[in-house]
């Protein structure tokens, strides 16, 4: 009787072993996927704040909360489904819907860059002003953008765990999506509210809090708006690559290789990767003007044949 309590006790100790050392493998190779994928996360944590700047103190915490919820919808219930499915079955198709989100993100930036120049930017005052439907649709625009920027996060970190069981590729893109979300935006929750802490702080006693404090209040709105110019850069930069990519995959390979070859003539490392990514840039603000100009042209044959 002693006996068989024994086997069975070193069977359950095994069975710890082996569940210790497969939330290991998990751990490691979600943490592998994540950090594959860092550059487009940099990104999301550059694009989102511009979704609230000029956003009243009290709705920016609820906003970031509703496109936090968003950004995980998009990443469990649409893109891990869809991405493990076309990966198993056909993983042809994951680079042209790649290429149409990469596209759109390029259309959205350069509408932003252009409604700029045309002085037409409506974010620089308050949401509040515009009323509840105004907010809304900046939540719906900000889901809409991380649904990409969320597609290209999980279809990176799948590529790394490819080789993986597909029960162990599942857990690992759930680890890596929550993870990557809850960060973040967190990050995001903080950069908003950085001038509501140093206000905080100007409150304190400390002579060295308060000036701190100042220097929040002061600065917080001038670093808002250099994030959302690196917001916006940062659509053009990922979805001109994004393009750029999917056309090298499907075997079109002029403009891809004319990105390499700048990139090699001025050495990798820092030099090359502002280069590529300057190029990117420049290449997704083209393909955003080209589309601008197709959606005003259908737009305009639409109203003819709607007054005729």
């Amino acid at each position: 009787m002693a006996g068989g309590l024994f086997a069975l006790l070193d069977d359950v100790a095994a069975l710890a072993r082996m569940a210790a050392a497969s939330v290991d493998d998990v751990g490691a190779a979600a943490g592998r996927a994540a950090t594959k994928a860092a550059g487009v996360v940099v990104d999301d944590t550059a694009v989102t704040p511009q979704y609230v700047h000029g956003v009243t103190a009290d709705r920016e915490l609820p906003m970031i909360r509703k496109i936090t919820v968003g950004s995980l919808r998009n990443k469990l219930l649409i893109i891990l489904p869809v991405a493990l499915l076309l990966s198993q079955f056909l993983p042809g198709l994951l680079t042209p819907i790649l290429m149409v989100g990469g596209s759109y993100l390029c259309f959205e930036g350069a509408e932003k860059v252009w409604g700029r120049l045309r002085g037409h930017d409506h974010h620089d005052r308050p949401v509040a002003e515009d009323g509840a439907d105004a907010e809304r649709a900046l939540v719906s625009g900000a889901i809409r953008t991380d649904l990409i920027l969320s597609a290209e996060i999980m279809v990176i970190a799948l590529n790394e765990v490819a080789d993986e069981a597909f029960l162990s590729r599942l857990v690992i893109l759930v680890v890596v999506a929550i993870a990557i979300t809850v960060a973040v935006y967190g990050v995001v929750a903080i950069i908003v509210k950085l001038d509501d802490i140093g206000l905080a702080l100007t409150q304190r006693t400390s002579t060295f809090a308060r000036t701190v404090g100042h220097g929040l209040v002061v600065g917080t709105p001038r670093l808002l708006t250099v994030i959302s110019v690196v917001g916006v850069a940062a659509m053009l930069w990922v979805g001109g690559h994004i393009v750029l990519n999917g056309l090298h995959e499907l075997g079109w390979d002029p403009l891809y290789d004319l990105v390499h070859h700048a990139e090699e003539a001025v050495h990798h490392g820092v030099q090359g990767w502002l280069v590529n990514t300057a190029l990117s840039l420049l290449f997704g603000l083209l393909i955003g003007l080209v589309l601008i100009a197709l959606v005003g042209l259908v737009s305009k044959m639409f109203r003819r044949s709607s007054a005729h």
